[in-house]
């Protein structure tokens, strides 16, 4: 449920974020979007079955998208598809930056060039303009892609997470704070179990030590000693 996530940007947090604020859309398109777990942006917990009403429950809060893009792998995601599409941003980037040198260069050169000159530097734009416009629909919809298989991946084992904790500790309902559907005008702070749930999952699912660091070249073996012959006996 991930539409609209690309504008070039060097930040992967702040695409992930992106990515899940915008995911009513992409339902359509992505069938393995991740926030259709959300799709009711509430996350249900029934309680231990205990004596008294089910008033006695507690109610909390969560911040589904901050707690993603702050786990572990979630920043490792982040990380990864970061290296994963940067050649693809730069090159439009460089193509973005050739659009604007030909517009600057119509600007500059009014009334100065020959009408054959100028028409030929106004395709020349219109063919990058068109080249950049293609080059970033397919870039967004690889990156959403990607993007709504890692929000998947993460949400799915989240929201177990979220449901042994709310068992445990006695909450009938947990809200998502940061859905749209789901309003929350004032939820005090000593209910909100976003930071619980981010450690419990990375409790739950860490990270391998090092596994987003890239691969070092393998270090040179040493020369094998040079025997010597064993010295004559006078």
């Amino acid at each position: 449920m991930i539409s609209k996530l690309l504008i070039p940007t060097r930040s992967g947090s702040r695409n992930m974020l992106t990515a899940l604020r915008s995911r009513n859309k992409l339902t359509r398109t992505v069938a393995f979007a991740a926030a259709c777990i959300f799709s009711a942006a509430v996350a249900w917990a029934q309680a231990p079955a205990a004596a008294g009403s089910a008033a006695s429950g507690k109610v909390g809060v969560i911040s589904i998208r901050q707690a993603i893009v702050t786990t572990a792998e979630g920043k490792l995601a982040s990380a990864e598809l970061q290296s994963q599409f940067a050649s693809r941003q730069n090159e439009i980037e460089n193509l973005n930056k050739q659009v604007n040198d030909v517009q600057q260069r119509l600007q500059a050169s009014a009334n100065k060039l020959s009408q054959e000159e100028e028409t030929r530097l106004r395709q020349q734009g219109q063919r990058l303009a068109q080249r950049l416009e293609r080059m970033n629909t397919e870039y967004n919809e690889d990156l959403n892609a990607a993007q709504a298989d890692v929000i998947d991946r993460i949400g799915r084992k989240m929201v177990d997470v979220l449901d042994r904790y709310s068992r445990e500790n006695g909450y009938v309902m947990v809200l998502d704070s940061s859905a749209q559907s789901t309003p929350i005008l004032y939820a005090s702070t000593q209910i909100d179990v976003t930071q619980d749930i981010i450690r419990l999952y990375d409790q739950a699912y860490p990270v391998k030590a090092g596994a987003a660091a890239p691969a070092k070249p393998a270090a040179p073996k040493p020369a094998p000693a040079t025997s010597q012959p064993p010295a004559s006996k006078p």
